[in-house]
């Protein structure tokens, strides 16, 4: 044997006996971070599922420890008004390869060290039979998790394609889904990216004409942390590159293209801040385009503290108050009493006088319709104050509690002219000219109702209302007026609105 061949063959043995001892050093650890794992995942079920009337859980069944892998069985618990009548139970099989060189690894040239790497799998029973069979007898979920020795955890998720009945009037066609999934230890970041090419859900609408959906090319990413409160933040964006919906007895088609929803969450300090973006890039009916569409919303100087006490007390009281009073009035008895105790009622004070005192803000800044022929947007601002006392009247309350209020809405009547005939084509109507003449009749009907009514005024084609409120000070369409003034002006057309020509 010659020199390099002995330290070849060196090499080899000293990895086989570190795999050796390392994998049975993790078979006598494995359980105890099985559990550890469990324990953090139902908290945040449990976190997950709060207010949403029902309850999910995590648990280990049994874990058979061998040297150089082990076999767990888990079973996820769905409980509660939303799971149904029935709890619901899947179970799952994991063939777990101990580490530090998992063979799986090393067969796909990973040579990284970690603790274990986790195969699993949804097993069959009576309630998963059909995801099954739709995805040809293979378990329609599968994934591969690697445990690092810092606790943190990749791998990926896989959604099988499947193909099945829905009832005895749907069907579903599925391509399938692949997500890679990190976190650190604890799960205090977390990233993840899947991508879906298409699903298609075909049906019956109540008057039995044929409805058919179609979805292509769907993208998710999330890149997130656990902010010092205990909630995500960061960015979660959705992409479509395409979708389809075919309906109405002259089977009508509407599609659109890049659809996006992004929202972003920050922390600062005791504040927090969010946002939520959506955009469709085009709007087609019966493959003519109509227009695209946008919406941002955002709120801004949230007190975090101040905002979770509000939760909780919605959560474990008002929440449960809304559905019990809807039950009783469903079955035509009276509404329940909400009860509060005196510290409940503290807490709620305290809790809204803090996060005024933030001087939080709410906004609408964009919601935009864009056509051929014009454009229809809306934008509103309102910025929050601490009043000097909550129990104040009503009208004194509300003006201490506005700090500034912003609105302004622009209405563009070729646009509306657009979004008619669009409406008359899905309605069955065939007239070009008879369309044409109703839409235009119908843009300008509204124009009259709201310029005749001195709550619009009409710049060009456009139909366009503007209202700023500061200071106890009213500016309504280029109008200045005390906040009376404006109260009254606005309920006087209101209270005459039905003898506007």
């Amino acid at each position: 044997m010659n020199k390099s061949a002995g330290v070849l063959l060196g090499i080899v043995v000293a990895i086989g006996a570190i795999s050796v001892g390392g994998a049975w050093f993790t078979g006598t650890r494995i359980e105890g971070v099985l559990n550890n794992s469990i324990a953090d995942a139902n908290k945040e079920l449990q976190a997950a599922m709060v207010g949403s009337n029902g309850t999910a859980s995590l648990e280990l069944i049994s874990l058979e420890r061998h040297v150089f892998s082990s076999t767990a069985h888990y079973r996820l618990k769905g409980e509660g008004e939303m799971f149904g009548e029935t709890p619901i139970e899947l179970l799952f099989v994991d063939h777990i390869e101990h580490g530090p060189l998992p063979f799986s690894r090393l067969m796909s040239l990973k040579w990284l060290p970690v603790m274990a790497t986790s195969h699993y799998e949804l097993e069959r029973t009576p309630l998963t039979e059909k995801w099954f069979a739709a995805a040809k007898d293979q378990s329609p979920l599968t994934g591969v998790v690697n445990i690092g020795y810092d606790n943190a955890v990749n791998g990926n998720v896989q959604l099988q394609p499947l193909e099945m009945a829905l009832d005895e009037k749907s069907s579903m066609k599925f391509s399938g889904l692949s997500m890679d999934v990190s976190a650190s230890a604890q799960a205090q970041k977390v990233k993840a990216d899947g991508y879906m090419d298409s699903l298609k859900v075909t049906t019956v609408s109540e008057d039995q004409a044929p409805v058919q959906i179609e979805l292509s090319g769907l993208t998710l990413a999330s890149n997130l942390k656990k902010s010092t409160y205990g909630f995500y933040t960061g960015e979660n964006v959705l992409e479509l590159a395409s979708g389809k919906s075919t309906f109405g007895v002259k089977q009508s088609v509407l599609d659109f293209k890049k659809f996006e929803m992004k929202n972003l969450t920050e922390e600062k300090g005791t504040s927090a801040s969010g946002r939520a973006d959506y955009k469709v890039a085009e709007v087609a009916l019966n493959g003519k385009t109509v227009g695209s569409a946008a919406l941002a919303m955002s709120v801004k100087n949230l007190d975090i503290p101040a905002t979770l006490s509000l939760m909780q007390v919605y959560q474990t009281k008002l929440q449960p108050y809304e559905r019990a009073a809807a039950e009783a009035t469903a079955a035509g008895l009276p509404a329940p009493e909400l009860k509060l105790t005196e510290a409940e009622e503290a807490l709620l004070k305290s809790s809204l006088e803090k996060l005024l005192a933030g001087g939080p803000q709410v906004a609408l800044e964009n919601l935009s319709f864009n056509t051929t022929n014009g454009e229809s947007r809306a934008n509103l601002v309102l910025d929050l104050t601490k009043p000097q006392a909550i129990d104040l009247p009503t009208d004194q309350l509300v003006r201490q509690l506005i700090a500034l209020l912003d609105f302004n809405l622009q209405v563009s009547k070729p646009m509306l002219v657009d979004v008619l005939t669009a409406q008359a084509q899905i309605d069955g109507q065939t007239d070009a000219k008879q369309i044409a003449d109703q839409a235009t009749a119908t843009a300008d009907m509204f124009s009259s109702m709201a310029v005749g009514s001195q709550l619009a005024k009409l710049d060009g084609n456009n139909v366009v209302t503007k209202l700023h409120y500061a200071n106890n000070q009213v500016e309504f369409n280029g109008q200045k007026m005390t906040v009376e003034e404006f109260a009254g002006f606005v309920m006087s057309k209101f209270a005459g609105a039905g003898t506007v020509q």
